[in-house]
């Protein structure tokens, strides 16, 4: 079976080779082109790996002793390279200026710009660079899924998963962006249940859930035991996110590799925002409201909100419903029928999911 390690190599390995032929497919369009295929590379490069390892932890659960494993790593590299993708749009959307502790895609596109004495306004520039890379990426996603499928038993089944997380995706991008719109206009009472419609759409289902449901398909597994699986991964993805948006308030730059209350300062309508709104006089829920989302967001800012959502006790709140999914999700672990070694997997990575501060 394989392990922590050997995923991550293994999946850097495959991501290699593709930008390799990428790069000797393009070699001939020129020192813009490569350029621009190097900033690709450079979102493939790093990050947990999660995903791919979910989809590993998926497929062990049904591969009894499969030891081809090219297919694999090919369907795990889609899924990074998906990954990244939504990462580099993420950004621009947000108006990032960091990931991973370097400039967001579209920032170094700016830079670049600058450097290079082009004609024309850099960030417009950036931008318009930063949409293209993420739509190369998930072309390039769906070349390295189609590789890994290419000779499989199960290519419908696995290409019906992979579609159906795309789409989801872009949907829950979409509300995403839209709550951040719309919430003035709807009644308070709703708020967190479309700030959890947002997560289960736009992360837990794509980051823990379905790549679990993709690998176990890449296996062979029936759609009821990959439903079993969905029983498992769609509460511990909603903890992953919520343990997400908890590090997007609290956690610390040195390790997340962005600024420390970031999403306050991106306006994100997160399940922390609305059950803090919730306890808040019509006057405090105006204080907040005048600040979430302001780029301009000092550190004594920061910590002026951050100080109100833990009074209030939505961290404590948010907390308890990471406990609570994460509980579902081991109780759903532990009357499955895995075998012991993917069981052990599964559980490990539920915890690296939840318990973590990046």
């Amino acid at each position: 079976m394989p392990h922590t390690l050997s995923v991550t190599e293994e999946v850097a390995a495959r991501l290699d080779d593709f930008v390799l032929s990428a790069r000797a497919e393009t070699g001939a369009y020129g020192p813009d082109a490569a350029r621009f295929i190097s900033a690709a590379e450079r979102m493939l490069a790093g990050g947990k790996r999660l995903r791919a390892r979910f989809c590993v932890a998926g497929w062990q659960c049904f591969t009894h002793n499969n030891t081809d494993t090219a297919a694999l790593w090919s369907v795990c590299a889609a899924l990074e390279t998906f990954q990244s993708a939504a990462l580099v749009h993420d950004d621009l959307i947000d108006n990032s200026d960091l990931r991973r502790g370097h400039p967001a895609a579209h920032r170094a596109f700016e830079r670049e710009h600058r450097e290079s004495g082009w004609h024309g306004d850099a960030a417009s520039f950036g931008r318009s660079a930063a949409i293209l890379l993420g739509d190369l990426l998930v072309a390039w996603s769906d070349d390295l899924l189609e590789e890994g499928v290419a000779t499989s038993a199960y290519a419908r089944e696995v290409r019906a998963e992979y579609a159906r997380m795309r789409r989801d995706v872009t949907t829950g991008q979409f509300l995403d962006i839209a709550e951040e719109h719309a919430w003035v206009v709807n009644d308070d009472s709703v708020h967190a249940e479309r700030a959890l419609r947002v997560i289960s759409l736009k992360s837990a289902r794509y980051s823990i859930e379905q790549p679990l449901r993709i690998g176990a398909a890449l296996a062979g597994a029936s759609a009821e035991q990959r439903e079993t699986l969905s029983r498992f991964g769609q509460p511990l993805g909603l903890a992953f996110q919520l343990r997400d948006d908890v590090l997007g308030v609290f956690g610390d730059q040195s390790v997340t590799g962005k600024p420390s209350g970031d999403d306050l300062r991106e306006g994100k309508r997160t399940l922390l925002i609305a059950w803090t709104r919730d306890r808040l006089s019509m006057a405090q829920r105006q204080w907040l409201d005048d600040r979430l989302g302001d780029p301009g967001l000092t550190a004594d800012d920061i910590a002026a909100m951050q100080n109100v959502i833990t009074d209030t006790g939505a961290l404590d709140r948010v907390e308890e419903l990471i406990a609570r999914y994460t509980s579902e999700a081991e109780h759903t672990l532990a009357e499955a029928s895995f075998p012991d070694a993917a069981a052990a997997h599964l559980q490990q990575l539920a915890a690296a999911a939840t318990q973590r501060a990046a």
